[in-house]
């Protein structure tokens, strides 16, 4: 075990810490390993690499109990582990996530389910979300376009005080990806035009033109994107929890 130096800097011994902990972390991830969880999610789209199959619900309670340490979330981070890039989402500090880490993590994501948490657990806390879902969207990796509209779609949940015409300058990047077929894209696109509209009866009208006007592109994704954020978006469930 790796132990700090008496004449250390603060630096170093945190880093020293990290790994000490993050290590102690990894012993208990592993002992809790479940392959027929991980069998379970490979049949719901997660990434069956590197998995150990330890429920997200576990993890968010593992998360309470290790507290907030950035240089531990590096540390989880490196392992590869699926479920210890979950957990460094979920234990990472907002503040101090550069744009530099935010793309690293991001090449990294081979799942849809740490692309989500990553995006809307940290990368939705951080000054970057904005430019970031801006910025990604134009990617052709799969995973990193998701993660455009996923940061998207934490964004309309998590910021409570944006203006609603930052919003809406969202509306027109979904509208101009919304050609794209595959699976992981155009749901988390959905999920990102669902989220606007249901902000407030204002992003709500908004949502639905936009939504109309997806729809008239014609494309098979196109359609689905559209007629599935309608069916929400023009609910009753949804008109009543907006109405004045």
């Amino acid at each position: 075990m790796q132990t700090a130096k008496p004449g250390a800097t603060k630096a170093v011994r945190r880093a020293l810490d990290a790994k000490t902990e993050c290590a102690k972390i990894i012993r208990k991830l592993k002992s809790m390993r479940n392959p027929r969880n991980v069998a379970g999610m490979a049949r719901f789209g997660i990434s069956s690499n590197n998995t150990l199959g330890v429920s997200l619900y576990a993890l968010r309670d593992m998360a309470k109990t290790i507290g907030k340490s950035h240089a531990l979330a590096q540390e989880l981070w490196k392992t590869g582990i699926h479920e210890a890039r979950l957990l460094a989402a979920l234990v990472d500090e907002g503040e101090k996530v550069t744009p530099r880490q935010m793309d690293s993590w991001a090449r990294d994501f081979d799942s849809w389910d740490v692309c989500d948490v990553v995006t809307t657990d940290l990368f939705d806390k951080t000054p970057f979300g904005w430019e970031k879902s801006f910025e990604w969207s134009k990617r052709k990796e799969e995973f990193v376009k998701r993660a455009a509209f996923s940061t998207m779609a934490g964004l309309a949940v998590h910021d409570k005080a944006e203006k609603d015409a930052n919003f809406e300058k969202f509306l027109p990047v979904i509208e101009r990806e919304a050609w794209d077929d595959r699976n992981f894209v155009k749901k988390a696109a959905n999920w990102a035009l669902r989220n606007i509209g249901k902000r407030n009866r204002a992003l709500n009208g908004k949502a639905i033109a936009c939504a109309g006007r997806i729809l008239e592109q014609g494309t098979k994704p196109a359609r689905w994107i559209a007629s599935d954020a309608l069916r929400e978006l023009e609910g009753e469930k949804v008109r009543a929890r907006l109405k004045p």
